[in-house]
């Protein structure tokens, strides 16, 4: 993998906030951050959910950019459901991570895969045919199903959001000069 200056402050930025949340229990699974994309990948279901952002950080950053916004959404659907099974969370841990690895992971992510909406939105089925195929051993899907279900409703409301509007953002990407593919 190329490291840039980019990625290397993307992952800077991330172990800080790991450690600015106190985020042990999310190590105690492993160092995320030292695994290659293909370790990730091969236990991503026993996973905490903020190993799917270093996944698809680290995707980014080897120019796997379609490939990331994919992971990104699982990530995202993954996190948001466990935050939702688990409301009592600490507000300064989980769901202060899932807040910036929102912003630190996401951003960047999203300001890709609005360049293709129809990709985008491609890569947001995928996400949820991936969740929807592949046990969740980090949050359960039968426990919790009511708020897995909603988690997903959630995913699936935004696809369609973005397939109707594709005109729309396609056009406000053009006005704030940002590329369309």
């Amino acid at each position: 993998m190329r490291v840039t200056a980019a990625s290397a402050a993307l992952l800077s930025t991330f172990l800080f906030i790991l450690s600015a949340v106190g985020a042990s229990e999310v190590r105690a699974e492993g160092d995320y951050v030292a695994m290659t994309p293909t370790q990730l990948k091969s236990n991503i279901s026993s996973s905490h959910p903020s190993a799917y952002y270093i996944l698809a950080s680290k995707l980014l950053a080897a120019g796997k950019r379609d490939e990331a916004v994919v992971w990104f959404y699982a990530g995202q659907l993954r996190y948001r459901f466990h935050l939702a099974a688990h409301p009592g969370l600490p507000a300064d841990g989980d769901p202060a991570l899932f807040a910036s690895l929102s912003e630190v992971v996401g951003r960047p992510i999203n300001e890709y895969a609005a360049g293709n909406v129809e990709g985008w939105s491609e890569a947001m089925q995928q996400a949820l045919d991936w969740d929807e195929q592949h046990e969740n051993r980090f949050t359960s899907k039968t426990v919790y199903a009511e708020q897995w279900r909603q988690q997903r409703a959630g995913l699936v409301k935004l696809r369609n959001r973005v397939r109707g509007e594709a005109d729309e953002i396609r056009g406000q990407r053009q006005k704030n000069g940002l590329e369309n593919r």
